[in-house]
């Protein structure tokens, strides 16, 4: 498999995407911030000290897609057309989802993955005063559709 982000003297570079036409982009992402059940309910309640966890950390999540390649050093700035996370309390776990489109000659596979990833670290800023030992965990891409290499969608 060749690497595409080596140029010919082995060093990184940001792929040349010039001449790719532009294409549907989607992709999903996923992860999880583990706590107890007692820093749950606080999000679950709105009593955690910083305020509306979940609203601050859907912001933070949107911000950080449209921001990638500031994050990321080979990825492309990319126009994207929707963002969305979403959230699901469970009894000791905040479960967390991005779903990130656009129009654009690469994927938004980095894009859907940085979501979620500004989403959990958001979670623990905003909790961390009552709860050090979260764990953020479990982030992975769940699948992605458009481009030269086509869909692709995680195997349980």
């Amino acid at each position: 498999m060749e690497l595409t982000h080596i140029n010919e003297q082995g060093r990184a570079r940001m792929v040349d995407v010039t001449e790719k036409a532009l294409s549907f982009r989607q992709a999903e992402a996923e992860g999880r911030v583990r706590m107890t059940p007692e820093t749950a309910e606080l999000i679950r309640t709105g009593g955690a000290p910083k305020g509306d966890v979940l609203a601050v950390a859907q912001v933070a999540g949107i911000l950080a897609a449209k921001r990638t390649h500031e994050l990321i050093p080979m990825c492309h700035p990319l126009l994207l057309t929707a963002v969305d996370i979403s959230f699901t309390l469970e009894e000791a776990a905040v479960y967390i989802r991005s779903k990130v489109k656009c129009r654009g000659e690469t994927g938004v596979e980095m894009e859907a993955l940085t979501a979620v990833s500004a989403a959990a670290l958001t979670v623990y800023d905003m909790c961390k005063a009552v709860q050090r030992d979260m764990e953020i965990c479990d982030i992975r891409l769940c699948r992605k559709s458009g481009g030269k290499s086509g869909d692709y969608v995680k195997e349980w």
